[in-house]
């Protein structure tokens, strides 16, 4: 009679980084989710500007497009970017993919602050790993975009080409205080979006919609907000794309970030966002949760709340 081979046993490799590593049901787990996360949004979200600004000019291929509808390319690939990078990393921490993000939840929703440094290190890794793969893919194209220019642009010191890859001031911003402005404000708006989003007492999309709202939501900053200073919104997404533009020759244009009127810019897509996520906020529980939860409102049924998304209980 035949009988079953019992299993074999998994080996030394598999144990290590294979689906049953125990390092996989840790708060590793976690981070390396945000990482990815993050490494889909900036390859997608630099990608269309690098697009914009080199690959169609320089292939011949951009006529009208790059011309007539630049920015509703970009704030449309942005907020592409952010859906994918959410229905990518969603199933596990929610996908915060922004250290803004984090710390509202932490501050608001009972995130825990023990987690929030490792998600930060994670999101900003994942920035760099990001603007890594798209300056492979697009460094020809970089190259000719920036010789084809007249006169021919200097990378070190120059900011002509570093718009690629990190947000900068518009022309008319001459002061730190606008620009501060400007990404308190965008940012604020999009945590009061997430927060709309995932509060099971408002009206919380379902069927899984919800990356594609919160990608929506930033499509409609980048539109009505996002001139002025290039709607960072999210620490990561400057910073780490800002670290690789550094290591890749851009000078003082990347740290301390020469841009515009500005000659000190890098800060201001870390602050700026992080103060406007806590005002966001500060706008949702007092205008919206407080009055929701006064009301006795009822939570949606077979849903569940996690970072950016919700999920539905089957």
């Amino acid at each position: 009679m035949a009988t079953e081979s019992p299993p074999r046993p998994e080996s030394g490799f598999a144990r290590t980084i294979g689906p049953n590593a125990n390092w996989r049901r840790s708060a590793w787990g976690d981070y390396l989710s945000e990482f990815f996360g993050v490494f889909v949004l900036i390859a997608f979200g630099t990608g269309v500007v690098a697009m914009y600004v080199a690959a169609l000019p320089q292939s011949g291929r951009g006529a009208g497009i790059t011309t007539d509808a630049d920015w509703l390319l970009i704030t449309f690939g942005w907020g592409m970017a952010v859906t994918f990078a959410i229905y990518t990393a969603g199933g596990i921490t929610g996908a915060h993919i922004n250290p803004a993000v984090t710390i509202a939840f932490a501050t608001f929703r009972g995130f825990p602050w023990r987690k929030v440094p490792g998600y930060i290190i994670a999101q900003i890794l994942g920035g760099i790993a990001g603007a890594a793969l798209v300056y492979w893919a697009y460094h020809d194209a970089i190259s000719a975009f920036e010789s084809s220019a007249s006169p021919p642009i200097v990378r070190d010191g120059g900011a002509g080409s570093i718009g690629i890859f990190v947000t900068g001031p518009a022309a008319y911003i001459s002061n730190y205080g606008d620009a501060f402005l400007s990404e308190a404000i965008g940012t604020a708006f999009l945590l009061i979006f997430v927060f709309a989003v995932v509060d099971l007492m408002n009206l919380p999309p379902r069927a899984n919609l919800a990356p594609l709202i919160i990608g929506l939501a930033v499509f409609a900053i980048g539109m009505s907000f996002g001139a002025s200073t290039g709607y960072a919104i999210n620490p990561a997404r400057d910073l780490g794309p800002r670290i690789l533009a550094a290591m890749e020759g851009w000078g003082a244009a990347a740290f301390p970030g020469e841009q515009g009127n500005l000659d000190a810019y890098w800060w201001i897509p870390i602050v700026g966002p992080i103060a406007g996520a806590i005002i966001g906020c500060i706008l949702y529980e007092f205008f919206i949760s407080y009055v929701l939860r006064s009301r006795h409102k009822p939570e949606a049924e077979g849903l569940e709340a996690r970072g950016e998304t919700v999920e539905e209980d089957y």
